[in-house]
């Protein structure tokens, strides 16, 4: 691991334990061994830490959703890809994920309002999955914008819950049960 990539995991595990403002540079520093002028070495300010971390991410989720949403698959499978990517990141990088669900109404202006706005694209997209799916006959014909924000909340839960207390459960067990809740409310099998 160069010292970048560890400066990188500690300030992430930092964060995550003790909240975005109350970390500092100084408890970095500190746990990394190192003079507080030496953080300043792998990045600008706390701030664009957070910014790197947060439109990273965000830029993961829709990079995923958009091949998604352009394969030629139905509905369903793609409701059901966008589960198996929220649980391969949540796996694969949990902190950055408590990062997106916790700590983005830390961002300053003008980089809030992008944030807010990307977050607002990602959640439209998916309400396009769930309403083509509506119109194709393949999930119930429910409220949009209810059944939007619960299959999304549902998602959110999870990655909040795993920063909190890592998950033990294989990630396909995860998937599975995940899967059986959201198409138990939205199929019309």
């Amino acid at each position: 691991m160069t010292k970048k990539e560890r400066f990188l995991a500690v300030s992430l595990k930092l964060i995550n334990e003790k909240g975005f403002k109350a970390t500092t540079i100084r408890d970095i520093a500190s746990s990394l061994n190192c003079e507080v002028a030496n953080i300043y070495n792998y990045i600008d300010s706390k701030q664009s830490l957070l910014e790197t971390y947060l439109f990273g991410i965000s830029n993961e989720f829709h990079s995923a959703v958009d091949t998604i949403i352009d394969s030629n698959i139905s509905s369903e499978k793609k409701l059901r890809l966008i589960i198996r990517t929220h649980i391969d990141l949540m796996v694969k990088k949990p902190y950055e994920l408590a990062l997106l669900v916790n700590e983005w109404r830390n961002l300053k202006e003008p980089k809030l309002g992008t944030f807010v706005a990307e977050r607002n694209t990602y959640e439209d997209k998916v309400k396009t999955v769930i309403k083509q799916g509506m119109e194709q006959g393949v999930f119930k014909v429910l409220d949009l914008e209810i059944a939007t924000f619960t299959f999304l909340s549902t998602l959110r839960w999870l990655h909040d819950k795993n920063s909190e207390h890592p998950v033990q459960m294989n990630p396909i067990e995860i998937e599975r049960q995940i899967s059986t809740f959201v198409f138990s409310g939205i199929s019309k099998k």
